[in-house]
């Protein structure tokens, strides 16, 4: 995959963020974007961006926590283009507030179907289409998935779930062709805390982190990702801060939970 020419992509939340500009950056390259996301209209815009960029796009508006959904967009696609080289799962919702104060707790169900289910059900009907092309299906997780973060116990949980299924089935697909990769960014300046679901399950409307602050520009994040898949790797850790705190957690894990919540108490 060192050229994504005539290689057909389904994106998943693809309608803003880090999955909008890896759209565009995979259309430049020559690729067929498939662009998945509930919003119609946003869509359209990317689709619009990736067809000026030189790849060809279709817009198929979906809701991936709804399994028939996920279904319908791996069957689009497939009458679209033959074919499905590149899965990226990268549909996500974050949320903020303390366990104790959640008045909502389907909260954690949301997130968990938005986040970790849809993974799977997008995955499982993709891959009969993934060995046939001896593909690759990419999980854009976070480093909230490798390590607990307070005021974040739903998000996290649904990182750490896709964490384990990723790892899971790379094992089940040795000897297959097909690969696994598993991203796991920072802090990346995307709308996704603005969205934020609060104590309430409802979205607070802004972030509630100083995001001039160690947040990595979506363009950078989405060149090693790009990096990644044409590499065909099995794992991205961005970020310094997220390897040296994953050594630490390995040896000090009682200071990386204090200074976790040190920086939770800064922002």
């Amino acid at each position: 995959m060192a050229s994504m020419q005539g290689k057909t992509v389904i994106i998943t939340g693809a309608s803003s963020g880090i999955g909008e500009e890896l759209a565009v950056v995979l259309a430049s390259r020559g690729a067929n974007v498939v662009l998945a996301a509930r919003r119609e209209e946003e869509l359209a815009k990317v689709a619009k961006r990736c067809e000026e960029a030189g790849g060809r796009a279709l817009s198929v508006p979906t809701d991936v926590s709804d399994q028939e959904a996920c279904r319908k967009l791996v069957e689009r696609t497939v009458e679209a283009f033959g074919s499905i080289d590149v899965l990226v799962n990268n549909a996500g919702v974050t949320m903020w507030g303390r366990l104790e104060d959640v008045t909502d707790l389907s909260m954690y169900e949301r997130i968990m179907r938005v986040n970790y289910l849809s993974a799977v059900y997008c995955t499982y009907h993709a891959l009969p289409h993934l060995k046939a092309r001896k593909g690759m299906a990419v999980a854009i997780s976070s480093l909230t998935g490798k390590t607990g973060v307070p005021q974040r116990t739903a998000y996290a949980a649904s990182k750490h779930a896709m964490q384990g299924f990723f790892d899971s089935l790379r094992v089940e697909l040795l000897g297959t062709g097909v690969d696994v990769l598993v991203v796991s960014p920072g802090f990346v300046a995307t709308p996704i805390r603005d969205n934020a679901l609060g104590p309430d399950g409802k979205p607070v409307g802004r972030s509630r982190r100083d995001e001039s602050q160690d947040t990595m520009d979506v363009h950078t994040c989405v060149a090693q990702i790009v990096r990644a898949i044409e590499r065909r790797d099995r794992e991205v850790v961005m970020t310094a801060k997220g390897k040296v705190g994953l050594f630490l957690k390995l040896v000090a894990p009682g200071f990386v939970d204090r200074m976790a919540l040190k920086a939770m108490k800064t922002r």
